[in-house]
C-alpha cells in the first residue's frame, strides 16, 4: 500500500489592504506562498508584503510535562464528549508551543483518516512511551479512552512533581558550588594580585598562608586558558561519552545509588516509579508480563531498568512477582511483603498503589529534610573558602599593624 504524504506547510506573515480599504495583517497557514496569496485573495485582501515567519535558532522542545498538560486537557474534553481529532484541533491551536501545535495537528490528520489513536501516537516515541501508547489501545479497545486518559494525566502530573522535587534538590548545591567556584575565580584573578603588588614593597617575609595563595594565584593566572579549557573540554567529553555508552550511564546509575543521602532518595524513587507505573498497567487491564516492558523504561535508573527485565522473564515462566522482584535484591522487605500479600489476596493494584503513595512520601520528606540540612553546611564551606583567601590576604597587614 502506498504511504500516505505528508502536506507540509508553512506559516506567512502578511500585510495588506482588506475589501474595505483598510490596512490589515496577520499569520496564514500555507503549503507555499503562491498559495498563501490565493488564500488572502479569496478573502478579499490586497496583498501588500508576504514572507516566511523564520524559525528560532533554538527552537522549544517538547518536554514531559507539556506532555503531561496536554493530556490533562485530552482527558477533560474526551470527557465531555468531544471527539479525539477535534480534541487534538483544539488543544493545538490554543497552545503557543509551535513543536505541540505541529505534532498535533498531524495526529489529528491521522485520527481523521481513520488510523486508530494509538497508532498515531507511536510514530512519536519519544513523546509518547511505552506505557502511554499501551494505555491508549487499551482505552481504545474497551471503549473507556477517556477515563483511561485521565489515569494516563495522573500519573503524568505525579511522576513530573516527584522529578521536579529531585532536581530542586540537586539544583541547589551545584549552584552554591558553582557561585563559589566563580567566587574563587574572581578573586584569584583579580584581587590576590592587587594586594600582592602592594605586599611587595614590604619587603619582609610573608606568613606562609598568604604565600601559598600568591603561589596559587599566579599559577591559575598563568595557565587560566588551559585550566578552563581542560574543564570545560571534561564536562563536554562526560556528556558526549554518557549521552552514547551504555556502560558509563549504567555506571553512573550504580554510583548514583551509592551516594550519601542523595543514592537513598534516588532509590526510593525508583521503587516508587516501578510500583505506581505497574500498578497503572496492571490495574488498566495490561497482562503482568506486558506491564514489565512499560515499566523497565519508567523507573530512571538502569539498575531497576535490568531488575525489570530479569522480573518479566521470571514471572513468563510462571513465577510469582514478588519472589521475582526479592531475587533481585533492588526491593525492600516491605515492598516484596505487600506483593505478596497483593498476590495472595488479587488485589496487586492496590497494594502497589500504597506502595507508590508510601515511597513518594518519603521522597517529599527526605528531599524538603535534606534541603534543610544541606543549605547551612554549604554556606559554611562557602564562606570557608572566601573566608581563607580574605585572612590569607590580611594577615600581612595583622601583621605589620601589631609589629608598629
Amino acid at each position: 500500500m502506498a504511504k500516505r504524504q505528508k502536506n507540509k506547510t508553512s506559516v506567512f506573515l502578511w500585510a495588506g489592504i482588506n475589501a474595505e480599504g483598510q490596512p490589515t495583517q496577520g499569520e496564514l497557514e500555507a503549503s507555499n506562498a503562491q498559495r498563501a496569496r490565493a488564500a488572502l485573495r479569496q478573502q478579499g485582501v490586497r496583498v501588500k508584503r508576504l514572507r516566511k515567519k523564520s524559525k528560532p535558532l533554538l527552537p522549544k522542545r517538547i518536554k514531559p510535562k507539556d506532555i503531561s498538560i496536554a493530556t490533562r486537557q485530552l482527558a477533560t474534553m474526551l470527557g465531555a464528549g468531544i471527539p479525539i481529532a477535534s480534541s487534538y484541533a483544539a488543544i493545538a491551536k490554543g497552545s503557543d508551543h509551535e513543536k505541540i501545535q505541529e505534532v498535533f495537528k498531524e495526529i489529528q490528520t491521522e485520527v481523521e483518516s481513520g488510523t486508530n489513536l494509538s497508532l498515531a501516537l507511536n510514530r512519536y516515541p519519544r513523546l509518547f512511551d511505552d506505557l502511554y501508547t499501551n494505555l491508549v489501545a487499551v482505552g481504545e479497545r474497551s471503549g473507556n479512552l477517556d477515563n483511561l486518559m485521565e489515569k494516563i494525566a495522573s500519573y503524568m502530573e505525579n511522576h513530573e512533581e516527584i522529578k521536579a522535587k529531585i532536581k530542586g534538590a540537586m539544583f541547589y548545591p551545584a549552584a552554591v558550588i558553582a557561585v563559589a567556584f566563580i567566587v574563587t575565580t574572581l578573586l584569584l584573578l583579580f584581587v590576590i594580585p592587587q594586594f600582592e603588588d602592594l605586599f611587595s614593597s614590604f619587603g619582609a617575609s610573608l606568613p606562609a598562608l598568604t604565600t601559598a595563595l600568591i603561589a596559587i594565584s599566579r599559577g591559575f593566572r598563568d595557565h587560566f586558558l588551559s585550566i578552563f579549557g581542560g574543564i570545560i573540554g571534561s564536562i563536554v567529553f562526560l556528556v558526549f561519552t554518557y549521552r552514547r555508552s551504555e556502560k558509563m550511564q549504567r555506571g553512573v546509575d550504580r554510583l548514583s545509588l551509592r551516594m550519601p543521602i542523595f543514592g537513598e532518595i534516588l532509590r526510593k524513587a525508583a521503587v516508587s516509579r516501578y510500583a505506581r507505573t505497574l500498578a497503572t498497567m496492571f490495574g488498566s487491564g495490561v497482562p503482568l508480563v506486558e506491564s514489565l516492558n512499560s515499566v523497565a523504561g519508567a523507573t530512571g535508573n538502569s539498575l531497576y531498568s535490568d531488575a525489570c527485565s530479569n522480573i518479566r522473564e521470571a514471572v513468563s515462566t510462571g513465577r510469582s512477582l514478588s519472589a521475582s522482584m526479592a531475587d533481585t535484591g533492588l526491593f525492600p522487605a516491605m515492598v516484596i511483603q505487600m506483593t505478596t500479600t497483593g498476590e495472595e489476596s488479587g488485589a496487586i493494584e492496590d497494594m502497589l498503589n500504597k506502595v507508590a503513595d508510601f515511597y513518594e512520601r518519603e521522597v517529599r520528606e527526605a528531599v524538603d529534610n535534606m534541603s534543610k540540612l544541606i543549605e547551612p553546611l554549604l554556606m559554611v564551606v562557602l564562606g570557608g573558602i572566601v573566608g581563607t583567601l580574605v585572612i590569607g590576604m590580611y594577615l600581612p597587614i595583622f601583621k605589620m599593624a601589631s609589629v608598629v
